[in-house]
């Protein structure tokens, strides 16, 4: 039996739950959002928070078991860069079931345009109700 994948493992079977999680707090997004612009020190992407510092060090560190950031050391900083491949990985998983989707909502649009539309539903045994005239 293979003993299930820890968060710091991004590439293992559970990455999808541990970037969702990430993915979950706004908080964790905006970072992501900041970091989509370039890399930064630890301590400047808790600039415009109203939380604490070791706050922001959990949502890193989040982030970082989720594989959607790095932390690289220089000096006295502890440097932060997006790292897209999770990110790029759920994207890929959402994309499946939005195509599944968009298949089958584009069949079901197909079947309504050539079903007559004779004031009766597909259905046996139900039929639209009739309007009165007045």
């Amino acid at each position: 039996m293979t003993p299930p994948a820890s968060h710091s493992d991004p590439s293992g079977p559970d990455h999808l739950s541990a970037a969702f999680q990430a993915l979950a707090d706004p908080t964790r997004r905006a970072i992501l959002e900041r970091l989509a612009e370039g890399p930064a020190p630890a301590g400047e992407l808790g600039d415009g928070f109203d939380i604490s510092g070791p706050a922001i060090s959990r949502h890193l560190k989040v982030l970082e078991d989720a594989g959607m950031i790095r932390r690289e050391k220089k000096a006295q900083q502890r440097i932060c860069h997006l790292d897209p491949a999770a990110l790029k990985r759920a994207s890929d998983w959402v994309d499946r079931y939005r195509r599944f989707w968009d298949e089958k909502l584009d069949a079901l649009e197909a079947f309504l345009k050539t079903s007559p539309s004779n004031g009766t539903s597909s259905r046996p045994g139900r039929t639209r109700p009739k309007t009165s005239k007045k």
